[in-house]
């Protein structure tokens, strides 16, 4: 089946009402990414690290990330359920937890995956993850939240410290266009 945006927002939009919206979206997200020639053809060769909005409401954010050679993006949280599916490159995530009987917020690594071109992965509510393209070329994505991910209210982590605080979507804007001037 050949990509198309409209159709595939259309399905998200619908899916998002539903009881297991998460599961209905991954699987529209694993359809559109397993056509990847299309989503390209679509979206374009991803050529420079952005964060380009498809859909925004408060119940639903469908975005098209394009991580630079070898960038990373600290450890944070989303609050709500996200579909992320990889349809040029490999994302490496690392997924972390909360130290236990820590006031501080402090976390520690608890596992990883490996996303590549063509799969799909659900990260629940309560994850935190980083991700790093660990590849010499742009890796490009759609990722998909339970939410308005440009104004939920999240944390970022401290790369060095592993410190909580509240998360800067300016400061992550900012990342992406910075890995442009290289």
């Amino acid at each position: 089946m050949k990509f198309d945006l409209d159709k595939f927002i259309t399905g998200c939009k619908l899916a998002v009402g539903g009881d297991k919206p998460e599961t209905a979206i991954a699987e529209l997200v694993q359809e559109a990414v397993s056509d990847y020639q299309g989503v390209i053809n679509a979206l374009g060769v991803p050529k420079q690290a952005a964060i380009e909005k498809l859909y925004v409401s408060d119940e639903l954010t469908i975005i098209n990330v394009i991580w630079a050679p070898k960038m990373t993006q600290t450890a944070h949280n989303h609050n709500t359920w996200a579909i992320i599916g990889v349809y040029s490159g490999r994302e490496d995530n690392i997924f972390w937890r909360r130290i236990q009987d820590d006031e501080s917020g402090k976390i520690e690594a608890a596992g990883a995956k490996s996303i590549a071109s063509g799969e799909t992965t659900i990260l629940g509510k309560n994850l935190i993850h980083s991700v790093t393209n660990p590849t010499s070329a742009f890796t490009g994505a759609i990722h998909v939240y339970g939410a308005n991910f440009f104004e939920i209210e999240r944390s970022e982590w401290d790369p060095m410290s592993l410190q909580e605080k509240p998360y800067d979507v300016a400061k992550t804007m900012a990342l992406f266009e910075s890995q442009n001037a290289n």
